[in-house]
């Protein structure tokens, strides 16, 4: 995918071309593309006059930015302990059957994203997913079914919703 250098170019002046102001620079395009495309980060380090292996860098740094494709929903499933011994391997694997994917992987349609992390500090609900910051505790695979079924209502997937039903 490339990006509208104008898009990126009414970022970049947004902060004033500060080269202090990157980090935030990044968020608007990552929230703009869903994803930091390289040719973004070409047309940063121009606007900015930085090397682009400073962009790079950066962009690569923390985990927050993907340089990737990510889908409209991203889908956290936490396997910290608490949640391990719960039950999250399955909440997992129900959700790779679910999605058609694997962690790290965004679904073909681009609606969603599923990623795994070490603890999201709800241990008490464990296991637990966050689905676009909204957090489901004490999951299991029905409930992983009727979640998605409601999330694909919004999305109008009509051919998934008939694969979360039979499930």
């Amino acid at each position: 995918m490339s990006t509208d250098s104008e898009k990126i170019k009414s970022i970049v002046h947004k902060y004033g071309c500060n080269t202090d102001s990157l980090i935030s620079i990044l968020q608007d395009i990552q929230t703009e593309y869903l994803y930091l495309p390289e040719s973004s980060l070409s047309d940063v380090a121009d606007l900015l006059d930085l090397p682009k292996i400073q962009v790079y860098a950066v962009a690569t740094f923390f985990k927050a930015f993907s340089l990737k494709p990510k889908g409209k929903h991203i889908v956290n499933v936490c396997l910290g302990t608490a949640c391990h011994v719960r039950g999250a391997p399955a909440v997992l694997d129900e959700l790779k059957r679910e999605l058609g994917i694997e962690p790290g992987e965004t679904t073909k349609d681009m609606q969603f994203t599923l990623e795994t992390v070490n603890c999201v500090g709800s241990c008490a609900l464990g296991p637990v997913i966050v689905v676009d910051g909204k957090y489901y505790g004490k999951m299991n695979t029905e409930k992983v079914r009727k979640i998605f079924k409601e999330y694909r209502k919004i999305s109008g997937d009509k051919k998934h919703e008939k694969i979360a039903v039979s499930g």
